[in-house]
């Protein structure tokens, strides 16, 4: 029996877990650090953080796993696969030279450029000064975007100069995402689209496409966060549209890093806008994406095991093609008091035990245990799945069970999957 280590702590990982029980191979699973609902699932979850690059190593010589699954991002930037590599142990996620495609903004729009992928225009801005002296020269809406890892928050819409000098202050005034570079990029008007492919060092293999939802509230209104709610799959992208865009998005990046001698392993995320002029890449991300990954695997019918472990070798996804239910997935986002700004944490969660687990999966992201009852314990607490025939049915499903699930400051957006129900 294979064992697997599932490195992270939120919804995705739990999402991914989830996928993995499904697998025909039956593996024994193991999660570090794991969350609560991880725990209820019977998981054992490990004392080890995920940026704990020596105690992951540790850790999967020590319950000799036969892959490590990598979840967030920071871990896989910070060479947690390159380390599990040089002790002997399998790992699904890109070594940290290409996981620089998530962990450089400006390394990616490089890249992009050379290769001819793809995207909109945009400037380095390497300081304050230098930000003052190009705000009026550029051209309104503006996105800004912050040149490290920023847990999908460090992107700044822009209507005007003002709000631009005032991101600009966020950035390199008050640090927030500390010493940093700042990409400011033109404004793409269209409709995002989450395509995330499996990669081999080879080749890019795209799975379902999924739309998320960034905006804090309904409208795409208010601050970015790490993302709201997702649906899948998405009206009038089929799977020829979805490897079409592959070979334009996914497959120059590929065989790019490996002609660098870095090829790429593992899932590469390119989240697009569909504008009138064709797909732009506004971003990549070297991981499964969060929330997208919680509407996309519920209806994957091949073996998540067999594709991981093939993604691992070089060529191993030659041939592979991913099945799909046909069914549709809506997973709405449980988020707490003070989110995205801060988070509110300790406060108990009521209602689970009520949800019908026939149509829809619950999936914990921020979630604690304390004296036998369930609390939230981050910005993100909960995922709602809904899953049905159509998209009404699916959103149907995830709105009714995330309408019993109580606690102090609960918030969610109430449009996730509006529009794929009006194309339908």
């Amino acid at each position: 029996m294979k064992r697997v280590l599932v490195v992270g702590g939120g919804g995705r990982e739990h999402a991914i877990i989830r996928a993995l029980l499904r697998s025909p191979q039956r593996p024994e699973l193991l999660a570090a650090p794991g969350n609560a609902g991880i725990a209820r699932d019977r998981i054992p979850c490990l004392d080890v953080g995920p940026e704990d690059v020596d105690g992951i190593v540790r850790a999967a010589a020590d319950e000799q796993v036969d892959l490590v699954v990598v979840g967030p991002e920071a871990p896989l930037v910070g060479g947690v696969a390159d380390a599990l590599s040089d002790a002997g142990i399998a790992a699904f996620g890109p070594t940290a030279a290409a996981a620089r495609i998530e962990g450089s903004k400006t390394y990616a729009k490089e890249l992009m450029r050379e290769v001819g992928v793809p995207t909109a225009s945009y400037m380095v801005l390497r300081s304050g000064k230098e930000a003052e002296a190009q705000l009026p020269c550029a051209s309104y809406p503006a996105v800004l975007k912050a040149d490290v890892l920023a847990a999908g928050k460090g992107v700044i819409i822009c209507e005007n100069e003002a709000a631009a000098r005032a991101a600009v202050e966020t950035f390199f005034g008050e640090r927030r995402f500390g010493e940093t570079e700042v990409v400011l990029e033109e404004f793409l008007e269209g409709e995002e689209l989450s395509l995330l492919a499996l990669c081999d060092g080879e080749r890019a293999v795209p799975m379902a496409p999924a739309q998320d939802y960034k905006r804090i509230f309904d409208g795409d209104e208010g601050p970015n966060t790490g993302g709201m709610g997702s649906y899948s799959p998405v009206p009038g992208i089929d799977r020829e549209h979805a490897r079409a865009l592959a070979l334009v998005a996914h497959q120059p990046v590929i065989d790019e890093l490996r002609r660098r001698g870095t090829p790429y392993h593992g899932v590469l995320y390119a989240g697009l806008m569909m504008t009138a002029n064709g797909p732009r890449v506004l971003e990549y991300n070297c991981r499964f994406g969060d929330p997208e990954t919680q509407a996309i695997l519920p209806r994957l019918r091949s073996d998540l095991l067999d594709l991981l472990e093939r993604s691992t070798r070089p060529g191993g996804l030659e041939g592979v093609t991913i099945e799909w239910s046909p069914e549709w997935a809506v997973t709405i986002v449980l988020a707490s008091r003070g989110y995205p700004e801060s988070s509110s944490r300790g406060d108990l969660i009521r209602g689970l035990r009520s949800i019908d687990s026939i149509h829809t999966e619950l999936l914990h992201a921020g979630t604690a245990e304390r004296d036998g009852e369930l609390v939230t314990a981050g910005g993100r607490v909960l995922n709602v799945t809904g899953i049905g025939a159509t998209p009404g049915a699916a959103r149907e499903s995830a709105y009714a069970a995330a309408d019993q699930i109580a606690f102090e400051g609960k918030q969610l957006r109430r449009d996730i999957a509006a529009r794929a129900v009006e194309r339908t």
